[in-house]
C-alpha cells in the first residue's frame, strides 16, 4: 500500500477537469449505471458494500464513456479523416461503438495475441480490425504509423482530458446516487483514466471521501509512481489482469491522482479470482479479473483497517472475458479467499496410512489429491484441503500436521505447483535423467507459438519435461525440463537460446514442488 508523495495540486488544472467532466457528453451511448449494495459481502465485511455495475454498459466495461467523449468532440476535420486506436480489449470496444454512433470510420490496431471475441465484438461495431505484433507496444507503434501515413486521428485509451473527463462521469453518478455518508470509493487502475477523474471529482466536492486505487501486483504502475513521487516504467507487466496491464501510468493521469488519490492496495492474481467469485454470489455477473480489482482491495482495506458500518463502493469496471478463462479462476478463487491450501505432506507407505491422514484432518474436505507409488518406505502427496476463512487456518493446519510428524511443504503460493504440478502425470524422473533443468514460461498464445517454441528449444537439447495448458489467456504458461550436461558452456549456450526465444522466463530447478514430485 502506497500513499501520494506530491507537490501542491494545481487549482487551475483541477477546475479544468471538474469543467469537463460536468459538460461531458457520454449518454448518448453509456447508461447511468446501477448502484447497489452487495449483501453477502456486507454481512462478511460487517460493512455496507455498493457496487456500481459498470459491466452493464453497452460494451460491458465503462470505456465506452471517455472513448465517446473524446469523439464526439473532434473537428470535422478529425472525423472525416477517421480514428485509430490501439488496443486488446475494452477500449477498442468503446471507440468501435462510438465511431459508429457517430458515422465515422474506426480502425483498431490489436496485438494477435487478441482473443478471438474481443476481434469479433469490435468487428460486429462496425470497426475495421488490424492485427500486428504479439503485444500492445508492437500494436500501438503500427497504430502511430497509421497516423503518420493515412493521417488518422489517434484516440488514447487513458491519457487524454477529455476520456479521463468522460470516466469522471463514474464520480458524479456516485456522488448523485448515494446521499449516505461515503467512507471509501474502490477504483482500479491501469493506465488511471477512470481514478485521474474520478478521484478529482469527488475530492473537488466531497475532500472527506477516500479515493483508494487498487492494481495488480503484475501491474502496478500507479503504486510504483507514488513511491518514487514520478512515473516509472515497470520492466514487467504481468497479463493475468490484461485490462490494467500497462507498464507506466498516462503524463495527464499522473498529474490528477498523485494529488487526489488517498492511496493504492496491490493484490495478486489469486486475490482477484476470489474477488471474481465474490462478484458472482452477489451478483450472478461474471466479471474480468480487472473488473474485479476493486472489491479485491477493499476486502484488503477492510481486514488492514478493521473497520465496521462503513459505507464502502467498489467500481466494477469490466465484463470482457473469454468463456475458457473461467475454468482458472474457479481452481484459484478458494486459494485467493485463503480458505484453501495446497500442500505437499509425506505419508508411511503402508495400508491404511491415507486413511489416518484424512482422519487427522477432521472435517476439512480434501479438494485434490495426486499420488503415485515410489517406493515401500514413504508416499509424497499433494492434497488440497479446504481450511475456512479464518485467519491463520493454513498455519493452523501445518502445525497439527507437524505435531503427528506429517512432514509438509506449504506450496499454496507457488506458481509452478498451481498451474503445472496439479495437472502433470508421470511420477518422478528415471535416475538416468540427472542433469534436467527446470524452466517455467510465457508466451503468446498464437497459432503456431508452441511448435516455434519447441523447434527452438529442441535443437540443441533433450527435452526431458513438458507441460502446456491454455488458460484463455493471450499468454500460454509452458513448464519445461532440458537435459542439459553439467559444464560452463553448455549453461551458456542455453542461455542464449533462451534469450532468442525472447519469452519471460524464469528457472524452475530449485522448486520445492519439482523436487518433490518430479525429480
Amino acid at each position: 500500500m502506497t500513499s501520494p508523495k506530491s507537490a501542491t495540486p494545481s487549482p487551475k488544472l483541477l477546475e479544468q477537469t471538474i469543467k469537463k467532466i460536468l459538460t461531458s457528453n457520454v449518454y448518448d451511448v453509456a447508461i447511468e449505471s446501477p448502484l447497489h449494495v452487495a449483501p453477502f459481502l456486507s454481512e462478511r465485511l460487517g460493512n455496507k458494500v455498493w457496487v456500481k455495475r459498470e459491466d452493464k454498459q453497452p460494451v460491458y466495461s465503462f470505456k465506452i464513456r471517455g472513448a465517446y467523449n473524446k469523439v464526439v468532440q473532434l473537428s470535422d476535420e478529425e472525423k472525416a479523416a477517421g480514428v485509430v486506436a490501439a488496443s486488446a480489449g475494452n477500449h477498442a470496444q468503446g471507440l468501435a461503438l462510438a465511431a459508429t454512433e457517430l458515422g465515422i470510420k474506426a480502425t483498431i490496431v490489436m496485438p494477435r495475441t487478441t482473443p478471438e471475441i474481443k476481434v469479433k465484438s469490435c468487428k460486429a461495431r462496425g470497426a475495421k480490425v488490424v492485427l500486428h505484433g504479439d503485444t500492445f507496444d508492437e500494436a500501438f507503434t503500427y497504430s502511430q504509423k497509421l497516423v503518420e501515413e493515412k493521417g488518422l486521428t489517434y484516440i488514447h485509451p487513458y491519457d487524454d482530458p477529455d476520456v479521463i473527463a468522460g470516466q469522471g462521469t463514474i464520480g458524479m453518478e456516485i456522488l448523485r446516487q448515494l446521499s449516505d455518508p461515503i467512507d471509501a470509493i474502490f477504483v482500479p487502475v491501469g493506465g488511471g483514466g477512470i481514478i485521474a477523474g474520478i478521484s478529482a471529482y469527488v475530492k473537488y466536492l466531497r475532500p472527506d471521501i477516500k479515493v483508494i486505487g487498487v492494481e495488480s501486483t503484475e501491474s502496478a504502475s500507479l503504486h510504483a509512481a507514488l513511491a518514487a513521487g514520478r512515473r516509472v516504467t515497470l520492466p514487467f507487466v504481468g497479463i493475468f489482469a490484461d485490462g490494467v496491464a500497462v507498464a507506466q501510468v498516462g503524463k495527464n493521469t499522473w498529474d490528477l491522482a498523485r494529488h487526489y488519490v488517498d492511496e493504492v492496495i496491490t493484490c495478486t492474481p489469486d486475490e482477484l479470482c476470489a474477488a471474481v467469485k465474490d462478484v458472482f454470489d452477489d451478483t450472478r455477473a461474471v466479471c474480468e479479473p480487472a473488473g474485479a480489482l476493486s472489491v479485491a482491495g477493499m476486502k484488503k482495506y477492510v481486514e488492514r483497517e478493521g473497520i465496521e458500518g462503513a459505507n464502502l463502493v467498489s467500481i466494477l469496471s469490466g465484463a470482457n472475458m473469454n468463456f475458457d478463462r473461467l475454468r482458472y479462476i474457479a481452481e484459484v478463487a478458494e486459494i485467493g479467499e485463503g480458505r484453501e491450501a495446497i500442500l505437499a505432506v509425506t505419508i508411511p507407505e503402508r495400508a491404511g496410512s491415507f486413511q489416518q491422514f484424512c482422519s487427522l484432518l477432521g472435517k476439512r474436505p480434501i479438494t485434490e489429491f495426486n499420488y503415485r507409488y515410489r517406493d515401500d518406505k514413504s508416499a509424497q502427496i499433494y492434497v488440497g484441503v479446504k481450511v475456512g476463512a479464518e485467519k491463520d487456518a493454513r498455519q493452523h493446519l501445518l502445525a497439527e500436521l507437524k505435531a503427528k510428524d506429517y512432514p509438509a511443504v506449504d506450496l499454496t503460493e507457488d506458481e509452478v505447483s498451481k498451474y503445472h504440478i496439479r495437472h502433470m502425470v508421470g511420477g518422478h524422473a528415471p535416475d538416468s535423467v540427472s542433469d534436467e533443468l527446470v524452466y517455467r514460461f510465457e508466451f503468446p498464445e498464437r497459432p503456431g507459438a508452441l511448435l516455434q517454441f519447441l523447434k527452438t528449444l529442441g535443437k540443441k537439447f533433450n527435452i526431458s519435461l513438458f507441460h502446456y495448458r491454455n488458460h484463455g489467456a493471450a499468454y500460454g504458461r509452458v513448464l519445461v525440463g532440458l537435459q542439459v550436461p553439467k559444464d560452463n558452456r553448455q549453461h551458456k549456450e542455453l542461455e542464449g537460446y533462451l534469450t532468442e526465444l525472447g519469452y519471460n522466463y524464469w528457472n524452475e530447478s530449485d522448486n520445492p514442488a519439482y523436487k518433490l514430485f518430479l525429480r
